[in-house]
Formats: structure tokens, C-alpha cells, sequence
């Protein structure tokens, strides 16, 4: 019979398509602390997700949840389905596992699994209304990942102690990929009837979010688009700060490999309607072409320059967000260079 620790990684295979690979790739101690985080809180997230879980029994669970994570006996067999569901039935094995960890990775777990299932049980009943509601949900579900990652670097001996207290930073690297998915993914949603554009963009364009899925509706439908997107781009300065700090090179591979493929995404994305009517993605070449060519935090800048020069000749004439995207634009070109004269590099041509 595996143990506990094997049978974390035997299930971070099996529940996560986009991070086991980059999880694995970590120096073993973090390996092992970052892959328990991930399944603590997949965990907790199939909690929220279950909608046929009585919320009167889900919300205090979900408040709860950071208690049940280090109960040595404790599992759950009334959420979730797959291999998700088997996640909890058996998860007093993830609980041994995170109990064997150092004290300090334990306590950076339990905080964001607390912190996280307070926020998810505010917006089980809750609309995302305005912009900062979004900000906020997407806080509580992501940015709190890049939180406690930041902690996790704190405490492992690679990277400067003080990642722990650069939330702001940690927070946007989050928001930039969680923005990234909920755009991508409006189809999905509106088809299981689940809303996370937030309606104060959205009431710009149309009375109903789901009036977008109709053809009639298409110029507004990627006007709104364009503006979430337009949003999203804020965050890419702090992305590029953030990263420029990372010192060891797994540890960077891991933070920078996700934000390429979101700009990348966003750039593909943006005013395109295909959004509306079905999945847009990367192609597989592209996603190959940004393993091969990423290295180091120059190389990044030249990716994110490559697809900011690519996602500015995009910008129609007539959008309603034009001044304030080409505005974001500029701002992340001109860090980025910045970035690039900082290594005694001349800014590259932006190919990748």
C-alpha cells in the first residue's frame, strides 16, 4: 500500500490537469509542502462547488475547514464527484501528510484554507455586483493562493523571507490568472448557469449575461469582453515585479509558466468571439514554443512583450475601453523595458 505521501501525489495527478507537472518539477521539501496546499484547497473547492450540497450544512463546513484539514481521522463522503470526491473520502491521509510538514508550512496552509473557506462561504449566496466584488472573489479563490505561496517560498530557505509579506504583489499574481479563467470560461458558466462577470461591467452591454450567447447581441457581447480583459491587464506589473524577485529556478519556472500562458490566453481571447460560442484556447505549438523559451525573468519580459504588441494591434477603433487598454498597455511596456535595461539587455524583438 503506497503512503500518505504517495498516495498526495497519486491524487494531485489525478485531480489537477495544469499543475502537477510544475508542481513536481519543485526541489522535493517545497514539492511536497506545495502539493499538500494544492490538495487541501481542491479539496475545500469541491466543497463550495457541490451545488447539491445543503448550504445550511456547507457554509459552516466551508468556515470550518481549516480545522478539519489537521484532524489525523477526518474524511467526508457527502461531496464532490471523480476523483475529487475520492480526494475526500479519504482525506485524513492528506491530513497525516500536511501533519508531518514543517510547523511553519503547516500554519501558511491552515491560515489560507481558513481565510479562503470564510470567503467562498460569503459569496455562496452572494452576486458579483460590482468590480470590487470581483476583485474580492477573486482574492478569496486565488489570490490567497498566490498569498500562501508566498509564504511557502518564506519559509523554505531558497527565496527572501520577506516574500511572506508582499501581499499586494502575491495577490495580483493570483488575480491575473483567476481573471484569466473566468473570462475564457463564459460559456462554460453561463451554461451551468454560474455568474462571475461581475454585473457592473457586464449591465454595460446587455440586461441579461446570457443575451451574449446570441448572435444579434456579438458587437456587445466582445465590447464587454474587451473591457473584463482590459481589467485583467492591470495586473500585469505587478506579475513582472513579482516574478524578477523569484531567485531559485524551479521555484520560478513554477510562478512564471502560468502568467505567460495567461496573458497568452487573454491575448487570444480579446475581441474574439468565439469566447461566446465555445472554448478558446492556445494552440499546443504555442504552449511548446513558451516552455522552450522561458528561462529566466527576461525571457519573460520578452513573451509579455511579444503578446502586449500582439494584443495592442488588436484594439478596435471603436471599443469603449480603447484609451484605457492602450493606457495598461504602455504602462506594462514601459516596466517591462525597464526590466530588460536593468540586465544590461537592449529590449529585444518581440518574437517568441
Amino acid at each position: 500500500m503506497a503512503s500518505d505521501l504517495e498516495w498526495c501525489y497519486e491524487m494531485l495527478d489525478k485531480t489537477s490537469r495544469s499543475f502537477a507537472m510544475v508542481i513536481r518539477a519543485l526541489d522535493p521539501e517545497l514539492r511536497d509542502a506545495v502539493c499538500i496546499f494544492y490538495l487541501a484547497l481542491r479539496a475545500l473547492d469541491t466543497v463550495e462547488d457541490d451545488t447539491a450540497f445543503d448550504v445550511k450544512r456547507k457554509l459552516p463546513l466551508l468556515r470550518s475547514f481549516h480545522d478539519k484539514i489537521v484532524d489525523p481521522n477526518w474524511n467526508f463522503d457527502e461531496c464532490g464527484y471523480g476523483d475529487e470526491k475520492t480526494l475526500l473520502q479519504h482525506l485524513e491521509r492528506m491530513n497525516r501528510s500536511l501533519l508531518a510538514l514543517k510547523p511553519g508550512y503547516q500554519r501558511v496552509i491552515k491560515d489560507v484554507t481558513k481565510r479562503m473557506g470564510a470567503g467562498m462561504a460569503d459569496f455562496i449566496e452572494k452576486e458579483v455586483v460590482t468590480i470590487q466584488d470581483w476583485d474580492l472573489y477573486c482574492h478569496y479563490v486565488a489570490g490567497l493562493v498566490g498569498i500562501g505561496l508566498s509564504g511557502i517560498f518564506s519559509e523554505c530557505g531558497k527565496e527572501d523571507p520577506n516574500f511572506k509579506n508582499w501581499d499586494g504583489l502575491s495577490n495580483s499574481m493570483g488575480l491575473f490568472l483567476q481573471k484569466t479563467n473566468i473570462i475564457r470560461d463564459y460559456l462554460e458558466d453561463i451554461n451551468e448557469k454560474r455568474i462571475f462577470w461581475p454585473r457592473e461591467i457586464w449591465s454595460l452591454y446587455a440586461k441579461n449575461l446570457a443575451d451574449f450567447k446570441e448572435q444579434k447581441n456579438a458587437q456587445q457581447a466582445v465590447f464587454c469582453l474587451n473591457h473584463l480583459i482590459t481589467n485583467a491587464f492591470q495586473h500585469i506589473p505587478d506579475g513582472i515585479e513579482y516574478m524578477s524577485r523569484v531567485k531559485d529556478q524551479n521555484n520560478f519556472n513554477f510562478c512564471a509558466i502560468p502568467q505567460v500562458m495567461a496573458i497568452a490566453t487573454l491575448c487570444e481571447c480579446y475581441n474574439n468571439h468565439g469566447v461566446f460560442t465555445g472554448v478558446v484556447k492556445i494552440s499546443r505549438e504555442e504552449t511548446v514554443k513558451i516552455m522552450e523559451n522561458l528561462s529566466d525573468i527576461k525571457s519573460v519580459c520578452r513573451m509579455f512583450l511579444y503578446y502586449i504588441e500582439k494584443t495592442e494591434k488588436k484594439v478596435p477603433a471603436n471599443d469603449p475601453n480603447r484609451a484605457q487598454m492602450l493606457s495598461y498597455l504602455a504602462k506594462s511596456r514601459q516596466i517591462i523595458e525597464k526590466k530588460l535595461k536593468e540586465g544590461k539587455t537592449k529590449v529585444p524583438s518581440s518574437k517568441l
